[in-house]
């Protein structure tokens, strides 16, 4: 397994598209254990634009989405492909989320993820969030992997 995967990469693990994929990069990975995912936040994302004029904040909401995101491509990446072909990944639920500091356009989100437990097709996961090595936010939270319809 590579130590890291592109976003070209990720969209092949992934069914999320722009502008609605979030991460970019995908670093440090040691299989179906831990990652640190990359968001560049830009002035143009989608989410600034209006949240909030004049003061542009990455809603918290999306934060726990690209936490999401890393997870599922993290371990869409350390399964075989015969077991992840044809599967999604959806949130069960989300659990001690804490936005610490606004994260603000362009700047580099680095979403640190581990998987805690997996019991058959449902995952925990915890992360934390950082800018320049400040926290922004953390989170846990479980995912189920389904099959396509």
């Amino acid at each position: 397994m590579t130590d890291s995967i592109s976003k070209k990469e990720i969209e092949n693990l992934l069914p999320h598209r722009d502008p609605m994929l979030l991460i970019d990069e995908l670093i440090n990975i040691k299989k179906l254990q831990s990652a640190t995912a990359i968001v560049n936040v830009k002035k143009e994302s989608f989410y600034v634009q209006g949240h909030f004029p004049g003061q542009p904040v990455m809603p918290g909401v999306l934060i726990v989405e690209a936490f999401g995101q890393a997870a599922a491509a993290l371990t869409a990446h350390g399964l075989e492909k015969s077991v992840y072909e044809n599967k999604l990944v959806f949130l069960m639920s989300v659990e001690k989320a804490r936005f610490r500091n606004p994260v603000t356009p362009d700047c580099k989100l680095e979403l640190n993820i581990e998987a805690i437990r997996s019991h058959g097709k449902v995952w925990k996961y915890k992360g934390v969030a950082f800018v320049e090595g400040k926290k922004m936010a953390d989170a846990q939270w479980s995912a189920t992997i389904v099959d396509k319809k």
